[in-house]
Order: structure tokens, then sequence, then C-alpha cells
């Protein structure tokens, strides 16, 4: 008795829920064909396209059916979605990834995405658009294309070195023993004419008699004949002169002179000022002719050899102004001026020596102390500019993005000069008050279709005039015509001019399935008057 009633009530629920599912048909039927009836009627309503009757993003030029054979629902002309920005209408909605697909309603593609608008009155594929919405949260700016004064500055490493021309080394002419040294640390500064030692040498002691000779018997022969004080005064002068080509001071000489007595050592001054920078003479030493006993420099007027980038010479001349600064003096910055580019290039390091001669009263900087030389480079003349942020270089193109307002950016093909201080020089492809976007375009090239405008560019006007006039003349098998723009929806719905109003269906390719039911029904059945066979060959009602 149990058993009867549950399998009556069970089969009661069943039957209850077929008359549901059949009411709902019938009347999705009804509603249909209250609307495909509206269609003919009288006032002559436009179809524009048929629209999914399950609501997915799906749309049809032509009459048909979804998988489980609801027919596409007719959207009319004066039902059609205003979409309007202001004044301007929509044309049509482009794929926001660059495919060729376009839609006639606002839709979104398989990863979230909402199709890109295209307004009348834009260029045909040359612009990029991004909803204003977008635009504040990638947070693109802009800034002018304005003119301005472009100093690149040229950095440079070098080396502190002494003047060539302040040198001078201190080397005997003659054979001695170094008695006593006055200068007898490096590093010491001296001055012009301070003692630095007192040698011994027979050669000069023997001078020093030789003139004492000579210029005794001048005097004691005042009253004699000409010929032989004129020989005395011979023999006086040479010897004289040969303790001046010694380098023996005149002071010393003088002294000679008045007092009349040789000296055992005569004192070797300083020839410059200077600092000591070599000093291999040590007291007792004994030196040949030529053996270097001091080295000393003018520090006051110093070197920098800075080596300059092949790519930079072009920017660095003579006579220009030059900044120093060393990490000894952190605060502190010298200034020089370049006064010669050597001829070599090591090829190596691809960089050339270029001397920069420094002012150093305070002795401040050192011989073989490390620096950094910046140069400024650039004729003082405005040139058309923008900031270095705003071109996106892909190597062989150079491309900015012109904000047009409400959301719509032009890409342009820029021809560039110099790069100085964060800005490049445009010499064509933009003018001056136009806004460029220096942050986010690269975000707005991945949000958009940046390579579709960029493609539009290159494309010629008459070409895409015709294109546009061929799918504006190409009709399908039912009559319709395709709007401009909508070229893809009718690749991709080609596949049921064929079709007839039985139902059968064909899977679009383009568009991703949104219920994997749907999907895989779509692919493996076939609908015909709503009836599926079976696995075994047996057929059965469809919906």
């Amino acid at each position: 008795m149990k058993r009867s009633m549950i399998f009556g009530a069970g089969t009661l629920a069943l039957v209850a829920a077929i008359a549901g599912f059949g009411g709902g048909y019938m009347a999705a039927q009804k509603t249909s064909s209250s609307e495909a009836a509206g269609s003919t009627a009288p006032q002559e309503r436009k179809v524009l396209y048929y629209r999914n009757p399950m609501g997915l993003p799906d749309t049809s030029p032509v009459p048909k059916k979804d998988p489980m054979g609801m027919d596409y629902i007719p959207v009319y002309a004066d039902k059609a979605p205003a979409a309007a920005q202001g004044e301007r209408k929509i044309r049509y909605y482009r794929n926001p990834m660059g495919l060729p697909d376009t839609s006639p309603v606002p839709k979104k593609d398989s990863m979230g995405m909402d199709y890109i608008p295209v307004y009348e009155g834009d260029e045909s594929g040359n612009t990029v658009a991004i909803s204003p919405e977008k635009v504040q949260l990638l947070g693109v700016l802009s800034s002018p294309v304005e003119r301005r004064v472009l100093t690149r500055t040229v950095r440079a490493v070098g080396t502190v070195q002494v003047d060539e021309r302040g040198q001078y080394t201190l080397a005997p002419k003659f054979e001695g023993w170094i008695e006593r040294l006055h200068v007898n640390t490096t590093g010491e500064p001296v001055r012009k004419g301070q003692p630095l030692m007192e040698v011994y040498s027979p050669e000069l002691v023997s001078a020093q008699q030789e003139f004492l000779i000579a210029n005794a018997g001048r005097q004691s022969l005042a009253g004699g004949s000409a010929v032989a004080r004129k020989g005395l005064a011979s023999l006086s002068d040479s010897a004289l002169e040969r303790l001046r080509n010694w380098d023996i001071g005149e002071a010393q000489l003088e002294r000679l002179r008045r007092t009349g007595k040789a000296t055992r050592t005569l004192t070797i001054a300083a020839p410059v000022s200077g600092v000591v920078l070599e000093k291999p003479s040590v007291e007792g030493m004994r030196f040949q002719p030529g053996d270097i006993l001091y080295r000393i420099a003018d520090l006051d007027t110093v070197w920098l050899i800075a080596e300059v980038f092949e790519q930079d010479l072009a920017l660095v001349r003579p006579g220009q102004e030059a900044q120093l600064s060393v990490s000894a003096y952190p605060d502190t910055t010298f200034q020089g001026e370049v006064t010669f580019i050597y001829p070599g290039l090591s090829p190596e390091t691809r960089t050339a020596k270029v001397r920069i001669e420094l002012p150093n009263p305070d002795g401040l900087l050192k011989p073989a102390m490390f620096g950094t030389a910046h140069l400024a480079a650039g004729e003082q003349v405005p040139v058309l500019a923008v900031p270095d942020s705003a071109v996106i270089d892909s190597g062989t193109r150079r491309i900015a993005l012109v904000a047009l307002g409400e959301g719509r950016y032009e890409p342009r093909e820029l021809r560039t000069g110099r790069r100085a201080d964060g800005y490049l020089e445009v010499l064509q492809g933009l003018g001056e008050g136009e806004s460029v976007v220096t942050r986010a375009n690269f975000l707005i090239d991945a949000e958009s279709n940046l390579k579709a405008a960029l493609s539009g560019m290159s494309a010629k006007p008459a070409a895409q005039a015709a294109a546009q006039a061929a799918l504006a003349t190409d009709t399908h098998a039912h009559g319709d015509t395709v709007a401009p723009g909508d070229a893809d929806a009718h690749d991709r719905h080609a596949g049921h001019d064929a079709h007839s109003d039985s139902g059968s269906y064909e899977k679009n390719e383009r568009t991703p399935d949104v219920d994997a039911g749907y999907g895989s029904r779509a692919e493996s059945e076939t609908h015909s008057g709503h009836v599926m066979p079976d696995g075994s060959g047996h057929s059965h009602g469809g919906h």
C-alpha cells in the first residue's frame, strides 16, 4: 500500500514538472512568435540584429535558434540602445584586445573586458578609446608639447694630474757630494730661490779659483799692455760663465767677486715655486751629472684627464665650461675649462681623453685624485620637446599618444633628435600646444587596441573606404544589410546562410561558451524539429 502511494506521488510530481517545463517553453515560443509577427507588421519596423534569448553575449544578423531550440529575439531600430555620449553616436563596439571582432551592442570578451565603443566621426582605426573610469584607474597623466632649451650634461670620470707646464726636475750638471739638505721631506712647499742643499764638487772649487786668479791678474796688470789685460779678462769671464752654467746663483757669484775667496761648498736653490713631489737625495750621497735630486711641481693649477665616451665626443669642444666633483669634498664644486681633446681613442674602453684645466689656489685637489666632470653641452636655442616617458620606442619607430579628450588617444609616429635632461627633441610628428601621455602609456597599450591603431596609421584611406563600401553592400541570404564595422559578425555567422528555419545550429567559434553544458551539446548534437537521437539510434522529444 505504501509503495503504491509513493509511486503515485512520484508520478504526479514528474507529470507536473514536465507540464511546467512545457508551459514555459510554449510561452517562450508564443512570445518569440508574437515578436516575429510584429516584425512583419505593417509598421515595417527594421530589425537591426537578433540577440540571444538567454541574455548571453551573442548576436546574429539573421534569425537563428540557440542550442535549446529557442528563437533569437529581434532587436528593432526604434529599440536600439542610444549609447550616445553627448551628441556622438556609437557606430559599433570593437574587441579590446585587437582581435578582428566587432559587436553592435555592448558585450565582454572571454577575459571579461568590455568591448570598446567606436563613435561616428572617429578616425577609422587610428584612435584609441578608453572609458574615463579606466583612464582614472590607470593613472594617466599628460603633458603639453612645449619649446625649451635642451642642455645635455656629459658626464666623464678622470684623475687629477699635475700641470705638465709647472713641473721642474733638479738634476745637477756636475759631479759632487751632498753636504747638507735644507729641504729634507717630500711634499714640502718651496718658493723660488729658496736653498735646497749644499754640495761639494772639485769642479766648482776649481772654477772659483780660476776666476779669482784671473780677476787678481787683471788688477795687477792695470797699467800693462792691452793684450795681457784682454787675455786675463777673457779667462776671468770664462770661469764665471762656467759657474753660471752649473746653475750657481748670482748671489754666490757676487759674494765670490766681493770677498775674493773660494768656498768649499756651494748652495743649490729652488728654480721654481711649488711642492716637492720626489726627493731621492740624502745627505752624504754622491751624485753624477744628470741624477735627479728633486722633482718640484706647481699645484696652483692642475689638470683633470677625463675619459669621454665615443658617442659624446661631438658634444665636447675646447673652451667649454666644466664642473668637477670629488668624493673628498662632496659639498664643493670646482670650476674648470676644457683646454684640449687628445687625438687618440682607447680601443678597449672606446673613450677619448679630454684635458680640463682647474685652478687650485688652496691646494685641495691632489694629484691622482679621482673626480667626476660634468660638461654642459647644447645650444641655447629653444626646440620642440616632450618628456622621455611620453615616447614609446620599439627600436624601429617612436610613438607618442596624443590626448584628444574624452578618453580618446591618437598614436603618432615621431622623428626625434637630441635627448637632454629628461626631454627628447621632436623634429616631426607633433605640434606645439598638443598634449601627450607621459604616464601609463604602456598600460594604455595593454588595455586598448594600440596595435590595431598603429596598423591603421599605415593603411591607405582609399583602401579603408573601399573595404567599408564593400561591407556596407554585402548582404546575407536573408537580405539583411551588414553595417560597417560588423564585418566580423558577418564572418562568424556566414555559416548560417544555408540554414533553414528548422533550427539547425552550428557553434560560433569566436564566442566562448558561457554554459559548459550548452557548449558540449552544441558541439555534439544537432536539433531538427526539437528531436534528438540518443546513442542507440532512438529518437525522443528534445524539449
